[in-house]
């Protein structure tokens, strides 16, 4: 008998096995091997500290993010008093799985089938990689972790089986040596209708690799031309994949995030990547150890009512971020004139060291008001066209 099944051993799911286990839990990680998530890679320092990632898994450090528009003007925007670290998800996920095992969680490899109740607690059902039976696994609570098409989710919660993602793409590439423009410090984020008529593409480096990708709500559109399309006018057409990977990435938490009994959602499977950027790993890692605050405090009253947790916490703390990204998803990456617009307002320093402030400590920067006033001022005079798009 567990005292939590974690279903789904991306960053989410094993950071909740960890902290649970380091706690004195009895818990399970049922993972899927093999599979690995299109991503950037980009972690912030606040992630690196508050999760303490070594050295080691942060394969570069990037000190300017470059954004490039429909017109292809670029603007570079210097990352003042630090680097975001970038990680290869083949080698990080697998530090995350093998770190919460260390702590104590039960590592268990098979894809998940579904939740069985017939006795005083649930078990999850899974098949087994190596022998391909079923097998179950009694527990107390179970945390849905298991992607942005969570079959927890779906199953158990309301609203699970309808949240709306884009679905990402990326070809894994051996880093150029000298090739074009691209530089092994400096992130690529390409706002332009022909990468993607409402997201967009990026090449980011990866030390010895690089992440060359896009995303896209839209039905029909070609995910691997788009991303050919992006290598040949980013000059990578000629270097080395090395592998290709596909995925959903969700655009909204959902409203409610456990079943009121017995499960809580944690990462993608509760919808909790960022708007506008499609940030991931950090805001995952943070819904994983909500969902471990939630259950153990859960296992502890015997309340059902304390799996609510999971999402207050997270909400109190990142909800007005979201609703911001949100905001200027939906103003700027409707139209190429829009996003055009964007990467001018981008010029600007104050937009530059605010939007950096935030990212790197994953809170809204409220200590120069002038600055956001003249912010919003510009914002709200690109959105009227009330000036060109090439102001600055």
């Amino acid at each position: 008998m567990y005292d939590v099944v974690v279903v789904g051993g991306g960053p989410s799911g094993s950071t909740a096995a960890e902290d649970l286990a380091r706690s004195g839990r009895n818990v399970a990680l049922l993972d899927r091997a093999g599979r690995i998530k299109p991503c950037g890679g980009a972690i912030p320092p606040r992630l690196i500290a508050d999760f303490d990632i070594p050295d080691a898994q942060i394969v570069a450090r990037v000190t300017t993010a470059r954004m490039i528009s429909p017109s292809g003007r670029r603007v570079d925007i210097p990352i003042e008093n630090g680097f975001v670290g970038m990680v290869d998800r083949e080698h990080f996920d697998e530090f995350l799985r093998a770190r919460a095992a260390s702590a104590g969680a039960a590592r268990i490899t098979g894809t998940f089938l579904r939740i069985e109740r017939g006795g005083p607690t649930p078990s999850v059902i899974y098949r087994d990689k190596m022998s391909g039976e079923e097998r179950a696994l009694p527990t107390r609570l179970i945390i849905g972790a298991d992607g942005a098409r969570s079959n927890v989710a779906r199953t158990e919660v309301p609203g699970g089986d309808r949240i709306p993602y884009v679905i990402a793409y990326h070809e894994i590439i051996a880093a150029p040596n000298a090739v074009g423009s691209y530089d092994p410090a400096r992130c690529d984020v390409v706002y332009d209708g022909r990468i993607s008529p409402d997201f967009y593409g990026w090449v980011f480096p990866h030390g010895e690799s690089a992440s060359v990708g896009m995303g896209s709500m839209v039905k029909g559109v070609d995910l691997k031309q788009a991303t050919a399309d992006l290598r040949a006018a980013s000059g990578l057409s000629d270097c080395e994949t090395l592998r290709r990977e596909g995925a959903p990435i969700p655009l909204k938490p959902l409203a409610r995030w456990d079943n009121g009994r017995d499960v809580v959602l944690a990462g993608d499977a509760a919808g909790v990547v960022a708007p506008s950027s499609g940030e991931g790993i950090f805001y995952a890692m943070v819904g994983g150890r909500v969902a471990a605050t939630a259950a153990a405090a859960c296992l502890a009253s015997g309340r059902a009512r304390d799996l609510r947790l999971a999402r207050q916490l997270f909400m109190r703390e990142h909800k007005t971020v979201f609703r911001v990204l949100g905001a200027m998803q939906d103003a700027y990456y409707r139209s190429d004139e829009r996003r055009e617009r964007f990467v001018s307002l981008c010029h600007d320093i104050d937009v530059q060291r605010l939007t950096f402030e935030a990212y790197m400590n994953k809170r809204l920067v409220r200590a120069r008001p002038l600055a956001h006033l003249k912010i919003g001022l510009k914002n709200l005079a690109h959105l009227w066209r009330l000036v060109p798009p090439a102001y600055t």
